[in-house]
């Protein structure tokens, strides 16, 4: 099969036009009132390796259901008006998650670089999946 666009050319695309905060800014937004950090990774991932503390969980096939007021899975927070600070493993998923919301219209939207990986290499903070 061949595709038009594979996965790196949607990453990049995306990367082109979202706003992408480097690990350093993330981990200083870390505890500020006014940020949500939102984890799209699989609960098995974060049961597995942890996630940011309280962070909140928005599985990627589940995120623009979550995000829409008009859908019957609408979450609140999503429309708290905080800022959003998205991240996934590595930062591929979260780079097309992050181009989705602001399509949607979505303000104050955005990844680090990196990932969760990252974070958790680097020294950052990491608390177990409450249940």
């Amino acid at each position: 099969m061949q595709l038009t666009k594979g996965y790196k050319k949607l990453i990049e695309e995306a990367r082109a036009r979202i706003r992408t905060l480097s690990l350093e800014e993330a981990r200083a937004k870390f505890g500020d009132p006014d940020v949500v950090f939102v984890d799209i990774r699989d609960v098995r991932e974060l049961e597995r390796d942890g996630m940011v503390p309280g962070a909140i969980l928005a599985p990627r096939g589940m995120l623009e259901f979550w995000v829409d007021p008009e859908s019957p899975y609408y979450k609140d927070v999503f429309g708290s008006g905080k800022e959003l600070i998205l991240y996934c493993q590595s930062a591929w998923r979260s780079s097309l998650a992050v181009a989705a919301l602001e399509d949607m219209g979505v303000p104050r939207v955005a990844h680090f670089e990196g990932g969760f990986k990252a974070w958790k290499e680097s020294g950052a903070p990491v608390a177990a999946r409450e249940p």
